[in-house]
C-alpha cells in the first residue's frame, strides 16, 4: 500500500511511503481489538473504591430488642445494613481490575486497528520534523495545515522528541506518542492517525515479529 508523504505545511512532497500489507491491510479481528481496548481501560481504573461494612461502623453492639414476640424480624445490631447509619451490605472493596493478554493477541489487535484506520483513509504520512523551541502555536500551525485543528489526532514519532511533545501537551484534541507507545485504544480513539516517516520502520518491526 502506497501513501503520499506530506510536509508540515500539508503539501505533497512528491514521495510515496510504502505501508506493509501485513500491518495496514489485514482482515481486522474485532474480538482481539475488543479485548485489547478492554484491558487498556481496565488498567486505567484505580480500584480504590471502598464502603464501610457492619464490622467497620462505630456503634453500639447491644442487642436492640428481644429475639421473639415483637412481631417483626430479628435484629441483633444497630450496625446492620437494614438500619439507617448501618454498614453497607455487599459494598465495593478495593480490587485490581487488570488482566493479562498474550503478546500475539495484542499485536494482532494493533494491526487490526491500523488496518481499520487505513481502510477508512484515516492515516496520514508526514515527513519528519522538529521545532527549535517549545511553542504550542508551532504545533497548532501543523494541525491547521493538515486540517486537523477540529479533529482528534494521534501523532506517532519514530523516537522521543521533547520539543514536539511539549508543544502539543496543552492541546486536548491531539496526542503525541512514539512508535513503541502505540496502542489499540489510542489508534481507534483518534479521528486521524499521523505517522511520521521515521516511525514507519519501528511500527512494522514491532508488529511483524
Amino acid at each position: 500500500m502506497k501513501v503520499a508523504v506530506l510536509d508540515i505545511n500539508g503539501k505533497d512532497t512528491g514521495r510515496k511511503a510504502e505501508l506493509s500489507n501485513d500491518v495496514f491491510a489485514i482482515e481486522p479481528n474485532n474480538h482481539a481489538v475488543y479485548l485489547d481496548v478492554k484491558q487498556y481501560l481496565a488498567n486505567q481504573r484505580q480500584g480504590t473504591h471502598k464502603s464501610k461494612e457492619r464490622g467497620e461502623i462505630a456503634g453500639s453492639t447491644r442487642k436492640i430488642k428481644k429475639q421473639k414476640g415483637t412481631g417483626t424480624a430479628r435484629a441483633g445490631s444497630i450496625k446492620s445494613g437494614v438500619f439507617k447509619g448501618g454498614g453497607r451490605m455487599f459494598g465495593p472493596r478495593p480490587r485490581n481490575y487488570s488482566f493479562k493478554l498474550n503478546k500475539n493477541l495484542k499485536r494482532l489487535a494493533r494491526k487490526s486497528a491500523l488496518s481499520i484506520k487505513a481502510g477508512e483513509q484515516s492515516i496520514t504520512v508526514l515527513e519528519d520534523f522538529n521545532f527549535d523551541t517549545v511553542k504550542t502555536k508551532n504545533f497548532t500551525a501543523v494541525l491547521k495545515a493538515l486540517e486537523l485543528d477540529n479533529k482528534k489526532s494521534l501523532f506517532v514519532l519514530g523516537a522521543s522528541n521533547n520539543n514536539v511533545y511539549l508543544s502539543s501537551r496543552n492541546l486536548k484534541g491531539s496526542e503525541v506518542v512514539t512508535s513503541s507507545e502505540l496502542n489499540t485504544y489510542k489508534i481507534l480513539n483518534a479521528n486521524q492517525v499521523v505517522l511520521l516517516e521515521g516511525a514507519l520502520e519501528g511500527i512494522e518491526t514491532n508488529l511483524s515479529k
